[in-house]
């Protein structure tokens, strides 16, 4: 007994409807004056825009984020130049499918046209592709244009990038976004034209900031808002914000968006902004960095940028990533956020940092030099009977705890590796280091210093 409310089962007749293609793909722009965003390489008087109006392409990487235009740009480039467009794709196809392509190119330019190699998603190529095609993009043969979302510097050979220019492509402008939009809902062949809706200004707005820049997303937002409205309606925030779901953030683990944003937790630490910090934390927490890394960061970063101006801050990173570990995510995140802050208004010193630069320098240039016998263990008669610790004065053996006596090989002495700086915890290094310069200038007779009684007795006020 069937239901009045369930459809009987359908036969093939009842797919025959096309179904229409998302309104970016029918946006697409067809010519350069169509194309949206981009003005300092495509507007007036820009050099790739005068050499595409004289037909020219040269073999390039189009760089930028998602959705602003990569793949339409080598589109139009063929166009332009009236060459044919081939797709490569550096994930299926492989080196039989170059010589095919190589081969089909060698026949269009026996017969005086170009071809566009075009490669989507180029920073997949692998070495054996990139092998393949260099000696055809050297000669000529293809034009070959890449399209990533990755600095190419990072995926692509140096022999072949350096074949090709690199063309950085930015995030489409909120004002070009909004003008997309108006072209979208006016357009009656490719667009929603004919469908007369319109678009409150605080939806256009919403919709052109909530893109991060992306004309696809932009549409694809657009298309979803308007499928949930009958014809002649207006669009409204609530509309858009049913359409956006979630922002998905812009963020890659093992691309540069990582390198650039843990570069930004990394300075707004040294420059003690915890503003800074704790947006650019969220930022990696958000796109599914694993906190254990930032942890590790934040533990470098505690000895890097602040050493001994707050003893304190390594052992708050250390506790931090302890805690992470503990308690897992999301609770032992705000530990971390806790360590950000702390670290970001810590008094700043790379004082050890340069010191230890500079020690392991000394140590490279002088990797012979011995070690003074005064300064040598004697755990054998032998050893005694060479001088082994001849000379060497007890720090304990007076009150002070302080005996002046040099501790570098003789090819270093004077050297300084370590001074402190004027804030935080090295105030009262500073002053340590300075109570003991004045030791070693009252002290002018080293073997006598430990029976010195104005010298033991300048133990009074030392710093603590």
């Amino acid at each position: 007994m069937s239901r009045g409310n369930v459809r009987p089962t359908a036969g093939p007749s009842l797919f025959a409807a096309k179904v229409p293609e998302p309104l970016a793909a029918r946006l697409r722009p067809r010519t350069l004056d169509e194309y949206i965003g981009q003005r300092h390489l495509l507007g007036p008087g820009m050099p790739l825009r005068e050499a595409l109006a004289r037909g020219i392409v040269d073999s390039m990487v189009l760089w930028g984020p998602p959705g602003v235009g990569k793949t339409t740009l080598a589109r139009l480039f063929a166009q332009l130049a009236d060459a044919a467009f081939v797709s490569f794709s550096a994930v299926s196809d492989g080196v039989a499918r170059v010589r095919e392509v190589v081969a089909e190119a060698e026949n269009r330019r026996n017969g005086g046209r170009g071809t566009i190699l075009f490669v989507d998603e180029i920073h997949r190529f692998n070495r054996a592709q990139q092998d393949a095609f260099l000696p055809h993009v050297e000669a000529g043969t293809v034009t070959l244009v890449g399209a990533t979302t990755e600095n190419p510097s990072f995926a692509l050979t140096g022999a072949l990038l350096s074949r090709m220019r690199v063309i950085v492509l930015h995030a489409i402008a909120v004002e070009d976004l909004e003008a997309l939009i108006e072209r979208a809902l006016t357009d009656v062949d490719r667009g929603l034209g004919s469908r007369t809706l319109s678009i409150d200004h605080d939806a256009r707005t919403l919709l052109a900031e909530q893109a991060d820049g992306d004309a696809r997303r932009t549409l694809g937002i657009l298309d979803a808002a308007a499928s949930l409205l009958d014809d002649n309606a207006t669009i409204t925030r609530a509309n858009i914000e049913a359409a956006v779901q979630h922002r998905v953030p812009h963020y890659d683990r093992s691309g540069e968006a990582h390198y650039n944003v843990i570069s930004a937790l990394h300075k707004s630490l040294r420059g003690s902004d915890p503003q800074g910090a704790l947006y650019w934390l969220a930022r990696m927490i958000e796109g599914g960095e694993d906190a254990r890394y930032i942890a590790r960061r934040m533990i470098r970063m505690a000895s890097e940028d602040i050493g001994l101006a707050d003893p304190h801050a390594l052992t708050i990173a250390l506790a931090a990533a302890d805690t992470f570990e503990r308690l897992g995510s999301p609770e032992g995140e705000l530990a971390i956020a806790e360590a950000v802050v702390y670290l970001a208004t810590a008094p700043k010193s790379a004082r050890v940092y340069e010191a230890w630069k500079a020690a392991l320098e000394a140590a490279r240039a002088t990797p012979a030099a011995p070690v003074p016998m005064h300064l040598r263990n004697a755990p054998t008669g032998l050893m005694k009977e060479l001088g082994y610790g001849d000379g060497y004065q007890y720090a304990h053996a007076v009150p002070a705890a302080y005996l002046p006596q040099t501790y570098l090989p003789p090819a270093l002495e004077g050297q300084t590796f370590y001074e402190p700086g004027p804030f935080g915890f090295e105030r009262d290094i500073a002053k340590r280091l300075a109570w003991w310069a004045q030791l070693r200038e009252r002290t002018t007779d080293l073997s006598d210093a430990a029976a010195s009684s104005s010298f033991t007795d300048t133990s009074e006020g030392a710093p603590t």
